[in-house]
């Protein structure tokens, strides 16, 4: 199991320069597909869900003040039960 961990860690620090490398060089969106790649890859080695990520999602997008008050106490509430 911890070899896995250490394939999984050396794997995301190669995407992590690749990214750095693709934004140096202009190739933004290359280098955001590359983000998204990192993200997956760290929820999987975090072990967070999909679901963990979406109630963290939500709970910001309504923390931003373009949602009723009523729904923001609701997804700060989710995150509580997320933590």
């Amino acid at each position: 199991m911890a070899s896995s961990e250490q394939g999984l860690q050396s794997l995301l620090a190669t995407l992590e320069q690749c990214r750095t490398a693709l934004a140096a060089s202009a190739n933004r969106e290359t280098a955001q597909l590359v983000s998204v790649a990192i993200l997956q890859l760290r929820m999987k080695i975090n072990r967070i869900a999909e679901s963990e990520l979406k109630a963290l999602c939500d709970a910001m997008t309504a923390d931003d003040g373009s949602s009723p008050q009523g729904q923001r106490q609701r997804s700060s509430a989710v995150l509580k039960l997320v933590k």
